[in-house]
C-alpha cells in the first residue's frame, strides 16, 4: 500500500522537488491546504523557501494556526524543510522580528558573521556538510528516522538565518559553519524540522525522505 504523504501549499517555489522527492518512494503525494485534508493526513510536510515574513503572513491567512492543535493531537509527524522549519519556532529576526508557529520554543536569527577564529563568513550560506549528530538522534522515534543514516552523507543547505531552539535537547543535529554548530535537525513529538534541503541533498536526503515516510 503507498503511503500518503500531504504537502502543504504556502507557494514555495521548491514544492514540486519535494513532491518528486516522495514519489521516489512511491508515496502518494497531494499538494494542497484544504483543511480537511491536512488533518486527515497520515504525513505532513511544511516547505519553504524565502523570507520568513511572506511564509508565516501566508499560513496566517490561512488560519493554519488553528489546525495546529488538532495536528499536535492526531500526532501526525509533521516535516518543516528549510524555511519551513524555522516557521515552527517563536519568532524569526529576519528583515524585522515576527511571530512564527510557536511549535518548538525558540527564535530564528542570522548565522554567525565571524568564525571563532574571527574569519569573515559567508552568508548565505551555501553548500554541503556533514551532520554532527547528538547521541539522542538514534533514539528518536526509535532510531528510525537515521536508519542507514553514514557520518560521512552530506546534505546541501542555503539558508542566511538558523535556528536557536530555547532547549538544547530538541536538537539531534546540527553542522560546522565556521566553528560555530548550528542547528540542522530538530525535532519535538511528531514535529521534526531540517535545515537543510533533503530533496536535493541526493542518495542521503532521499533516505531520509524514505525514513520519515516509515516512522
Amino acid at each position: 500500500m503507498k503511503k500518503k504523504v500531504t504537502i502543504i501549499d504556502i507557494g514555495s517555489g521548491n514544492i514540486l522537488s519535494i513532491k518528486r522527492a516522495f514519489e521516489k518512494w512511491n508515496a502518494e503525494v497531494e499538494i494542497t491546504y484544504q483543511k480537511e485534508k491536512i488533518l486527515s493526513a497520515s504525513r505532513l510536510v511544511l516547505p519553504g523557501v524565502g523570507a520568513f515574513k511572506n511564509a508565516i503572513d501566508k499560513l496566517n491567512s490561512k488560519n493554519f494556526c488553528e489546525l495546529i492543535p488538532e495536528i499536535k493531537l492526531k500526532e501526525i509527524p509533521l516535516l518543516g524543510i528549510c524555511l519551513g522549519m524555522q516557521l515552527f519556532f517563536d519568532e524569526s529576526e529576519e528583515f524585522g522580528k515576527f511571530k512564527g508557529l510557536s511549535l518548538i520554543k525558540g527564535k530564528v536569527k542570522k548565522l554567525p558573521i565571524s568564525s571563532l577564529n574571527r574569519e569573515r563568513l559567508k552568508i548565505p550560506s551555501i553548500g554541503w556538510h556533514k551532520l554532527i549528530l547528538e547521541e539522542k538522534a538514534f533514539s528518536f522515534k526509535a532510531g528510525k528516522f537515521f536508519k542507514n543514516f553514514n557520518t560521512q552523507d552530506q546534505f546541501y543547505f542555503v539558508h542566511s538565518y538558523c535556528a536557536r531552539p530555547k532547549e538544547k535537547d530538541v536538537i539531534l543535529a546540527s553542522y560546522n559553519f565556521g566553528g560555530h554548530l548550528i542547528p540542522s535537525i530538530v525535532a519535538e513529538n511528531n514535529i521534526i524540522g531540517c535545515q537543510f534541503h533533503p530533496e536535493k541533498s541526493g542518495p542521503f536526503g532521499l533516505n531520509l525522505i524514505n525514513n520519515f515516510i516509515s516512522l
